[in-house]
């Protein structure tokens, strides 16, 4: 089942009858209902749903984060907007994906299957005690809140999970972050990024997660 949410009744319509041409059920809400759905519905319903498509909805009304906690399913935006800004805002609030309209349903539907097979082979983030840190440019998550952080200091956080178990030189941290060839920025600007890294982590955990040695680098500890 597709369950698509829109605050357009003749949308909704209009997309069950496409995808029903397509032998796909669909199921459509206004945010309100979905809302009220989502938090009820039993687990095998949920389970039923092979992706949530996400159309015209009240700002805000539509968590894609907080819709993960009950479904694994695909999170995917409908967007009318041809704009970079808010693409770009789109993948920030948690989806998997924006989709241009207009766009043919059989690409609706390969987007779909592209985004679950991916799913199957890669979760797409590291779990680290209470930390789940995604690699895809998401924010962080502790204890399943979004912990919002500079670009810098997320891909370290990032770099430093990729490489969960081992320990990783000051050198390599910046090479990852900054590039090989960049010569205009000092190595030693990575000392400032994990600095304060390891103080936000430090506020929300409780205690620092990074354990640093002198001469042999950073790894991340549970």
């Amino acid at each position: 089942m597709i369950v698509i949410v829109d605050e357009r009744e003749l949308v909704t319509n209009g997309y069950n009858s496409l995808f029903d041409r397509e032998g796909v059920a669909c199921a459509g809400f206004r945010s309100g209902e979905f809302g009220e759905w989502v938090t009820s519905a039993p687990e095998e319903d949920l389970r039923s749903v092979r992706a949530f498509l996400i159309g015209d909805c009240n700002e805000g009304s539509i968590s894609p984060r907080q819709l993960r906690d009950r479904s694994k399913a695909p999170v995917i935006a409908l967007s009318e907007q041809n704009n970079l800004e808010n693409t770009l805002k789109l993948f920030e609030s948690g989806v998997d994906d924006v989709i241009r309209k207009p766009v043919h349903i059989r690409e609706i539907l390969a987007r779909i299957s592209a985004i679950r097979r991916r799913a199957q082979e890669d979760t797409g983030f590291t779990e680290i005690g209470a930390m789940r840190i995604f690699r895809d440019g998401r924010d962080p998550e502790i204890e399943g809140q979004p912990m919002p952080l500079p670009r810098r200091e997320r891909r370290i956080l990032e770099y430093l999970a990729s490489n969960s178990g081992r320990r990783v030189t000051k050198t390599q941290v910046f090479n990852a972050i900054y590039g090989v060839f960049d010569e205009e920025v000092e190595e030693n600007v990575v000392e400032s990024h994990i600095s304060k890294l390891r103080k936000k982590l430090r506020e929300r955990l409780g205690h620092d997660p990074i354990d640093s040695k002198r001469f042999l680098g950073y790894r991340l500890i549970v």
